[in-house]
């Protein structure tokens, strides 16, 4: 409040000789206008003409004037507790929005959003193409419907594979390759690509479906696979995984998700491939290379666990041998591959095979047409490549009984890999 000097001057005189707050004063002289008595407040010069409301407006200027004064003399410690509570109040605040910010991008990442799955993405995707003349309206409504049987049936509509390749590398491997002492192939492996429906969050999905194009392959694993004998489509295959949380595996990865991954763009990992996995009694385990186990950050353990894998049989001398091996699944941040099969070089050193979701049909496809050195790069992957922090590999080998998938869906309730220092 702003005084002028007459009113601070009276202001002064209360706070020395005033009585306190409660007190009564005997009045002061009034002055007389038209015979009627008024009474000046000596603070604000208001005039009254009823001392006792005179008395109790001079009392609310005390009571303002000691609390200003309690305010002035606030002690340096507790100004600084003060500014302190208000930095904290702030900083928390500012770490609450922080934080509901970071989960909601977390959400949008691994596709947890609420924003709709494979399908809500394909028709969005496709009307873009139309939008920007890549795509005619007549070959929208055909792929269209085209999906919507594919998503009907639960069954892949194959517009992203590409078969033969694995043949065509054995061939290869047999006439050419004066550097490779020996080279080790899984059985045959069909590459599958990330579509406009899963473009961004599929890899896993269609690493599955890597697997699986490799194991009906494999009269090993006729019995278990006889309810799925074609390439399920990435929202069967949610569907599927949602399967196996329902018959226990895997609590807490369920959890996780909310058990919920059919509608999502949630990307999935290697516990929901063990997990689906281990429901059709396919005997697998998880490896987990967590830390690196060479020199700048590499993982020579893992080539070196991949080459026993594919080697382990030891009395087959072929230059090329093509195994009856499936092919592993690599698992790292972001995003996942899988391994077909091992270069052992004559400098002693390894190399991986791999396919990988993100490289387009159109560039898999030309190595039908030929393979040499060059085109080779989209497959090897050497030791100086793997560079993450972490790996995890989920290798196949047989199938289980009955009582081993119970006895693993246990286990499963606190689930651990096998990790490897």
């Amino acid at each position: 409040m702003e005084f002028s000097g007459k009113a601070r001057q009276g202001q002064q005189r209360l706070l020395q000789g005033a009585p306190s707050a409660g007190a009564r004063a005997p009045p002061p002289s009034p002055a007389r206008e038209n015979g009627q008595e008024l009474y000046e407040c000596p603070m604000c010069h208001l005039v009254c003409t009823d001392y006792p409301i005179l008395q109790e407006h001079v009392e609310l200027h005390l009571e303002e004037c000691t609390f200003l004064e309690v305010e002035r003399n606030l002690t340096d410690l507790e100004l600084a507790q003060h500014l302190q509570n208000e930095e904290d109040r702030q900083r928390r605040a500012a770490a609450a929005k922080q934080e509901r910010e970071d989960f909601q991008k977390l959400q949008r990442q691994y596709g947890l959003d609420g924003s709709g799955g494979y399908k809500q993405q394909s028709l969005k995707n496709m009307e873009k193409e139309v939008a920007f003349g890549r795509m005619t309206p007549s070959d929208y409504h055909r792929r269209k419907a085209d999906m919507m049987e594919s998503l009907a049936f639960g069954i892949d509509d194959g517009k992203t594979k590409t078969s033969g390749i694995t043949e065509v590398l054995c061939q290869y491997y047999q006439n050419e390759c004066k550097d490779i002492k020996r080279v080790w192939l899984s059985t045959g492996v069909d590459h599958f690509h990330c579509s406009l429906g899963d473009r961004g969050w599929g890899c896993g999905y269609r690493n599955f479906q890597m697997l699986l194009s490799s194991l009906l392959r494999n009269s090993t694993y006729e019995e278990c696979l006889k309810d799925n004998s074609s390439i399920p489509c990435i929202p069967k295959i949610q569907s599927l995984i949602e399967d196996a949380w329902k018959e226990g595996f895997d609590p807490q990865g369920a959890s996780h998700f909310n058990s919920r991954l059919h509608g999502t763009k949630a990307w999935i990992g290697a516990c929901e491939i063990y997990s689906l996995l281990t429901s059709l009694r396919i005997k697998c385990q998880v490896i987990d290379f967590h830390q690196p186990t060479g020199p700048a950050g590499t993982h020579p353990r893992l080539l070196e666990w991949v080459f026993n894998y594919y080697s382990a049989d030891k009395e087959n001398s072929a230059k090329v041998v093509c195994t009856p091996k499936p092919p592993i699944y690599l698992q790292h941040q972001g995003h996942s591959r899988t391994i077909i099969g091992i270069e052992e070089r004559k400098n002693k050193t390894v190399c991986l095979l791999m396919f990988d979701p993100g490289c387009p049909s159109q560039e898999m496809q030309k190595l039908l047409k030929g393979i040499d050195g060059n085109s080779l790069r989209l497959l090897r992957r050497f030791v100086g490549s793997l560079k993450h922090k972490q790996y995890q590999l989920v290798a196949i080998d047989g199938v289980l009984s009955a009582e081993e998938k119970v006895t693993r869906r246990q286990a499963s309730q606190r689930f651990m890999a096998q990790r490897i220092s």
